[in-house]
């Protein structure tokens, strides 16, 4: 090409200025090579950036989720859930802003995506062979067992034969929707409906109203849920350890999936997935039945006699008055006349080294009770390290209010021996049953402790601040829409709880 290049100057000239003898010309000759290869090699090698580049060079990264427990939502605080905060990590590790994009239903994550409106999903979407035609997955961060939901009383199947022809409603265009059709390969009988409206959530109280015989839900969502249904049950497991991804638009060059994939590997090994699993699903391991209908039944009937004591005593101390009293019932199941065999005391169960403390004279006396054991709580909050964020710095304080703070300063140091992060709550819960072994409290300042009740106790308080909460969040919906959620409430719960 140079030859040819060279050629066709030289043609243009007049026979008097091509000297091949001329030092001169012969420079310029090839300078005017240099530019003319330059030129071609601009005008036939330029590419478009890649979609790793476009992001930096935006300085956005925009991403598509929908609004629930498992994935995105918008809390006291603002923005949070579980792939809310493992994305915006990414983002600032990327140094872009970060741009959440939702949508009300999992069957509008695909189309939204595949429109170029978002770089990316992070929804808690599962790998499917339906959705692989139009996405893209990253390598899973997470998984879960595909549950098919009942309620108690209706009758458990045990196998697939035994759902056929009875009512059957799953959200469509998901992992789900695809599962009851690769059943329907081997039970041509199999008949359901796909709701493109209603998220999983919904279709759980369907079946908790009795409304559907069976859904499907994944046990992240249905660990959730269930605290607030308590007579759902899992019918079968329909699938185990369904893996969970990011999800990135087909036909996009990998740039910015193989970067979200190295992003995720290193989270997994420096511990950042366990700490976002911890943080939203930690609490829901373990679920108690008789006692999720117990509290249900105490909420109507024993906290409305002490809910403006909370109140006051939480706006007081600047603590949510769902946690004092998720904490008063842990404590004492809102009994003002509560007495322990090691002789704490009143709804709050303070010790008479605390009520001292906290000048109170009478710790049955429930007022009193309430607002020392909401001081006591916030005095606990102060004493954690700064560095501590929220919300392992309200799980720090709850386990100190139980074992006392000097036990979670053991713990921290156990914790930093491990090589853990003394800051993060699903290190310090591992470590904090650790006082209880003699190779562990006989090298720290405070000893022995039974340090596995405190990680029991944050993870009840957890569980019931939810119920709370959930129980509450319509109190301040127009009456027509208050009334017809309460009544929702009773028919899904039976008049027997309340």
């Amino acid at each position: 090409r140079a030859n040819q290049l060279r050629g066709r100057w030289s043609k243009k000239q007049e026979p008097a200025q091509v000297n091949r003898d001329s030092a001169g010309l012969r420079r310029f000759d090839l300078r005017l090579l240099s530019i003319a290869i330059l030129a071609g090699l601009i005008g036939t090698c330029s590419t478009p950036p890649s979609t790793l580049d476009q992001v930096l060079e935006l300085g956005e990264l925009r991403v598509v989720t929908r609004n629930s427990p498992t994935a995105y939502f918008v809390g006291e605080n603002g923005p949070t859930g579980p792939e809310y905060d493992l994305v915006r990590s990414f983002a600032d590790e990327l140094g872009v802003a970060l741009v959440i994009e939702t949508v009300d239903t999992v069957a509008e994550i695909t189309p939204h995506l595949a429109s170029g409106k978002a770089h990316m999903a992070a929804a808690g979407l599962s790998i499917t062979e339906s959705r692989l035609e139009y996405l893209d997955f990253g390598h899973p961060y997470n998984s879960v067992d595909m549950h098919l939901i009942y309620k108690l009383g209706t009758g458990k199947p045990r196998e697939v034969a035994e759902i056929l022809g009875r009512p059957i409603e799953v959200a469509a265009s998901s992992s789900h929707s695809d599962m009851m059709r690769t059943l329907a390969a081997s039970y041509p009988e199999l008949e359901w409906s796909e709701n493109a409206d209603d998220e999983v959530a919904d279709l759980l109280k369907k079946v908790a109203l009795g409304e559907v015989d069976f859904t499907i839900a994944d046990s992240t969502e249905f660990g959730i849920q269930r605290h607030f249904y308590p007579d759902l049950r899992v019918a079968l497991d329909l699938k185990i350890e369904d893996p969970i991804a990011w999800a990135f638009r087909k036909g996009d060059d990998q740039s910015l999936l193989e970067r979200a994939d190295e992003f995720i590997i290193s989270s997994g090994r420096g511990g950042l997935l366990a700490q976002v699993n911890d943080r939203y699903f930690g609490h829901t391991e373990k679920f108690d039945y008789v006692g999720t209908r117990a509290f249900i039944r105490h909420f109507e009937t024993r906290l409305p006699r002490y809910r403006q004591m909370f109140e006051e005593a939480g706006e007081a101390w600047g603590v949510d008055w769902r946690l004092l009293a998720a904490l008063g019932y842990q404590e004492s199941h809102w009994r003002s006349h509560a007495v322990s065999p090691t002789g704490v005391r009143g709804i709050m169960m303070l010790t008479q080294a605390t009520a001292d403390y906290l000048d109170i004279e009478d710790r049955m006396d429930p007022a009193s009770s309430i607002f020392g054991g909401a001081r006591f709580f916030a005095r606990q909050t102060e004493r954690i390290p700064d560095s501590v964020d929220d919300p392992d710095r309200t799980w720090f304080a709850m386990a100190a209010y139980n074992v006392g703070f000097n036990h979670i300063k053991d713990a921290r140091q156990i914790v930093e021996w491990q090589g853990g992060n003394p800051d993060k709550w699903v290190d310090l819960s591992k470590a904090l049953p650790l006082l209880a072994q003699q190779r562990w409290y006989t090298r720290v300042p405070y000893g022995y402790a039974r340090g596995w009740e405190p990680v029991l106790y944050v993870n009840n308080i957890r569980a019931d601040y939810n119920i709370i909460r959930w129980l509450t969040e319509n109190e301040e919906q127009p009456e027509e829409e208050k009334a017809e959620s309460e009544s929702d409430l009773v028919a899904a719960l039976g008049e027997e709880i309340l």
